[in-house]
């Protein structure tokens, strides 16, 4: 049995639209006066997907959509909107509604609409809930020297640590800003072996002989090499770069107070 959840001011209306999808069936409707109403019906019942009124009193429909998106995040919703409403509904939209229904198309649009979003979010259900049963992931990069490369494969690597749920949001944060610092490090000083001493001189001259490398060969031919291994105990990342390497015991250490604002090194633990 499918639950759609009808929030409006109106008794007119919230009738009106709730007699359009109880034709549909296999579809049970509940309804809620206004925003804090609903919340409290979200909490009772659960429902499949809310459609809403835009302007009520109390809680509007966009104070809705926030709430719904924050703390129910799968459950889709969809605005009716009446003339004057435009703006607000827009707000909403962007706030993450799933669509809208003008109020004078109801009875031609509203079913279609819901049947429509309710497809999509069973899907979207689904799909979280195979990515919750995943054990493992592996997968392997070979990248051209390319920084929005870079940044896609950091943000790839962080959504497989958040899909076996291996830590919290700012653990996969400071996972991704080591990353980050890692893989910069194989495009700068491997690859291109731009000195960092000649960043600590003059960032200009280090960019531009950085961009300059990347037309010349053999600094343009390079690539960064990027294992990665996820479970739900442990990730296991191994970055390797083409370029002739370095000495670690050269490095400065990174942790020392000395060496906090250094622009470089912090890579390397």
């Amino acid at each position: 049995m499918t639950t759609v959840l009808v929030v409006d001011d109106s008794a007119a209306d919230r009738r009106l639209a709730g007699g359009l999808l109880e034709r549909r069936d296999g579809w049970n409707v509940i309804y809620a006066v206004d925003g804090g109403d609903a919340i409290e019906q979200i909490e009772l019942h659960l429902p499949d997907a809310v459609l809403t009124d835009m302007q009520m009193p109390n809680v509007d429909g966009l104070a809705l959509v926030n709430r719904i998106k924050e703390e129910y995040p799968l459950v889709p919703v969809v605005l009716m909107t009446a003339k004057g409403s435009e703006e607000i509904a827009v707000r909403a939209l962007e706030a993450g509604a799933a669509s809208y229904v003008p109020k004078r198309t109801l009875a031609g649009d509203l079913v279609d609409t819901v049947e429509q979003i309710l497809a999509s979010s069973t899907d979207e259900r689904h799909h979280s809930r195979l990515l919750n049963r995943i054990q493992r992931q592996e997968c392997e990069f070979v990248l051209e020297n390319e920084l929005g490369l870079i940044r896609s494969a950091v943000q790839y690597l962080q959504e497989m640590i958040t899909q076996v749920r291996l830590c919290d949001e700012p653990e996969r944060l400071r996972v991704g800003v080591a990353l980050e610092e890692a893989l910069i490090n194989a495009f700068y000083h491997g690859n291109l072996k731009v000195s960092s001493k000649l960043r600590e001189q003059s960032h200009e001259e280090y960019y531009g002989l950085a961009k300059q490398r990347m037309l010349e060969a053999p600094y343009c031919d390079r690539r960064i090499h990027i294992q990665a291994g996820v479970t739900r105990e442990r990730a296991t990342y191994v970055i390797r770069d083409e370029g002739p390497g370095f000495d670690p015991a050269s490095l400065p250490n990174p942790t020392d107070p000395v060496n906090i604002d250094r622009p470089c090194g912090r890579a390397y633990f």
